[in-house]
């Protein structure tokens, strides 16, 4: 989730045209108590400052994010509300399994699946947080006129418990490929290294840095209130929304520990450690492909009278080996996707920390609804990949869902007996 997600809901803005003659006709015949007259007073003020700041505006800002792509963007972000909506419902019964999955005996004992639910679990949370999110903001909020201060309330927790949580996929996904690096590097040494005491350690430090890590958004991001008129009757409504105070170094430290040290500094080391892995896939393929050559020349001579009897010996890797390829090719492919879905943001983050406020408001507000989408995406879809690429996953998978029916099955059977005795 975005850490600056509060900025994309700010106030609408009308197109009215500013008349002065108007404008001041109304101060002058302005009477007491009369709320149409008040009404028209804001609504020619609003008017008047949105004029003018879209004219300052015009041609500093809109140089970003121009063109025939940001309507494309736009028309993702007008459906986006049942988009996301379909993968957090998707995603939650998903990453449920998975957690339900990873606590079996037979795989809670092994550090790399304790790390694998835990993920499951950060992900499960954010997905169940966003849905009543997406159906009040994209299904029910484009029609009110009013945005309640509860409303505003609501955003700035989505906002820090989703970037909260969302770091802490981060730093469990980085875990997850170190912990990986560690045990092919140095195998000798991966009993030593990889303890389920340091794998617990790690856990809790993922759970524990993203608070200490998003302190500054807690102070950059706050309620404001304002006013708009409602074309209909021309009252004048409140809104509350959720936006950035711009001033001081806060809020420049703000963009550089999210866009930094949270995405790119992540993404770097992910990037170095991938491609070591898939290097290290690399050459046990061409060394599997040469074992299966020499054990095709190689064969044995046996003499049985006056016959000769060619005897091929054949050498198969071992399940561990097999095993241990499978693993770490799925963990490549969390990894890669991972890399996929937060790069993007990283990138967006650092260029509006150095571009300033015209960029954010042109390019990454525009991009939020998408990068949202993505980063959800990723967390639903590795029910996915765990089922195609481990096949312990798809068995132990299998018995729990196959003892899940027999246990329903005995219990239907016994209530029958019941009722047919009775």
């Amino acid at each position: 989730m975005l850490a600056e997600e509060g900025n994309r809901y700010t106030v609408s803005n009308y197109s009215d045209q500013f008349d002065e003659t108007k404008f001041f006709s109304l101060l002058k015949n302005r009477g007491y108590n009369q709320s149409s007259n008040l009404g028209e007073v804001l609504k020619a003020l609003e008017s008047w400052r949105n004029e003018y700041s879209n004219l300052s505006l015009y041609n500093e800002c809109d140089k970003y994010c121009a063109g025939d792509f940001r309507d494309l963007i736009l028309a993702y972000n007008s459906i986006h509300g049942y988009i996301s909506l379909m993968v957090c419902l998707f995603g939650s019964l998903a990453n449920a399994l998975n957690v339900a999955v990873l606590t079996r005996r037979d795989l809670a004992s092994v550090p790399i699946n304790r790390l694998l639910k835990w993920l499951a679990v950060a992900d499960v949370f954010v997905m169940l947080e966003y849905v009543p999110f997406s159906i009040y903001r994209y299904l029910l909020l484009p029609g009110q006129q009013e945005w309640p201060h509860s409303w505003a309330v609501y955003t700035l927790f989505h906002m820090h418990f989703t970037q909260i949580l969302h770091t802490a996929s981060i730093l469990l996904t980085l875990s997850l490929a170190v912990w990986r690096y560690l045990a092919i590097k140095y195998p000798s040494h991966s009993a030593s290294f990889c303890t389920d005491r340091r794998c617990s350690i790690a856990i809790l430090s993922s759970f524990v840095l993203p608070p200490i890590l998003c302190i500054p958004s807690y102070f950059v991001f706050t309620i404001h209130k304002d006013f708009t008129v409602d074309k209909s009757d021309n009252t004048p409504k409140k809104v509350y929304y959720v936006d950035s105070d711009h001033d001081g170094y806060l809020y420049q430290i703000n963009f550089w520990v999210h866009a930094v040290l949270i995405k790119l500094l992540p993404c770097f080391i992910l990037t170095l450690i991938s491609a070591w892995l898939i290097r290290a896939l690399y050459r046990a393929n061409n060394r599997k492909k040469a074992l299966k050559g020499y054990n095709a020349c190689q064969t044995t001579t046996i003499v049985n009278g006056d016959k000769n009897i060619f005897i091929r010996k054949s050498a198969k890797r071992s399940k561990a080996e097999k095993r241990t390829d499978r693993t770490t090719k799925m963990l490549v492919a969390v990894l890669l996707l991972f890399l996929m879905t937060e790069f993007p943001q990283g990138i967006l983050g650092l260029l509006s920390g150095i571009l300033g406020r015209c960029f954010f408001k042109r390019c990454y507000n525009l991009f939020g609804e998408l990068m949202d989408a993505l980063a959800l995406l990723n967390g639903a879809i590795n029910f996915v990949l765990y089922c195609s690429m481990s096949r312990q996953f798809r068995t132990t998978f299998g018995h729990m869902i196959r003892n899940k029916c027999v246990t329903a099955q005995r219990t239907n059977s016994n209530t029958e007996l019941q009722t047919t005795y009775v």
